[in-house]
């Protein structure tokens, strides 16, 4: 009796929005098993009409994670290709962000992504395929003021990848980070939605949240928004690592995420910071 081939089919985290959606939607129309997957089946419906299944999964609920990889288990064998995208950016002064707010940012951004990863690697091994695709951030790579909880969460997922491609590497698995810069999606509004959260009268921090919102508002739709992308372009280099035959460890995305990376890296602590204080306001 012939070998059953492994497990293709993909599972997307966050796909009611942005990266995640059209990620679903691309894969599937290429002909890929797509599980699209979102805390609201109803923000997702209309995936299904293009090719795609619906799950149901938080990743900030330990079981709606497992009863999500279970399902796909149970129809495909396997996980083929897990796409860790659900995520959001909160921003504000490390000093005023509630820590309820900094616990949430990284249950969702790390610890959900760290146990779908977990969930989904036996079936991997089983198969001795597969391919994990962690949606981390230029801001793994450098850090900006009023991000710090942001940053952190996506140095904290670049750390993971880096472990873990090591880790599950003989048995036939690859782990890909994907880095983009600013790209055109509902992201922005969330992180400007936390600002306007924190920017009472009475904040140290007023004027700074101010210029840090106009900064997030000047990169999606103001005079820097050239360098933005759409979540479209980000789609486009998932689908090629995850069909590439030795995929890339990190794929950096935008002319923008190059700029700031390539700066940070070659200033330095002190000539990077000479060069924030020229784009933000010290607060006082």
């Amino acid at each position: 009796m012939a070998e059953k081939s492994p497990s293709q089919a993909v599972l997307i985290t966050g796909c009611s929005t942005g990266i995640g959606r059209a990620t679903a939607l691309r894969l599937a129309k290429s002909g890929r098993t797509v599980y699209a997957s979102a805390r609201r089946i109803d923000s997702i419906r209309d995936l299904e009409a293009a090719g795609c299944r619906l799950l149901a999964i938080d990743v900030c609920d330990d079981a709606s994670m497992e009863a999500g990889v279970r399902e796909v288990e149970s129809r495909e064998g396997a996980v083929g290709v897990l796409v860790n995208n659900a995520g959001y950016g909160s921003e504000g002064a490390i000093e005023e962000v509630p820590m309820s707010e900094v616990r949430r940012q990284f249950e969702t951004n790390v610890f959900g992504l760290t146990r779908m990863t977990q969930l989904v690697l036996p079936g991997m091994r089983r198969q001795r395929s597969g391919r994990i695709v962690n949606l981390s951030s230029m801001g793994g790579r450098m850090t900006l003021p009023g991000g710090g909880f942001y940053h952190a969460s996506k140095y904290a997922v670049e750390a993971i990848s880096d472990a873990l491609r090591f880790e599950v590497a003989g048995f036939g698995i690859h782990v890909i980070l994907i880095e983009p810069g600013v790209i055109k999606s509902q992201f922005g509004d969330t992180a400007m939605a936390k600002i306007a959260s924190l920017s009472g009268n009475g904040s140290a921090y007023a004027e700074f949240h101010k210029q840090v919102a106009a900064k997030i508002e000047e990169a999606n739709t103001g005079r820097m928004a050239f360098l933005a992308a759409a979540p479209e372009a980000v789609a486009a280099v998932i689908d090629t690592a995850i069909h590439a035959r030795k995929p890339k460890s990190r794929y950096l995305i935008t002319a923008g995420a190059h700029m700031m990376v390539g700066m940070r890296r070659w200033l330095g602590d002190r000539g990077f910071d000479a060069f924030l204080r020229t784009q933000y306001m010290t607060p006082r």
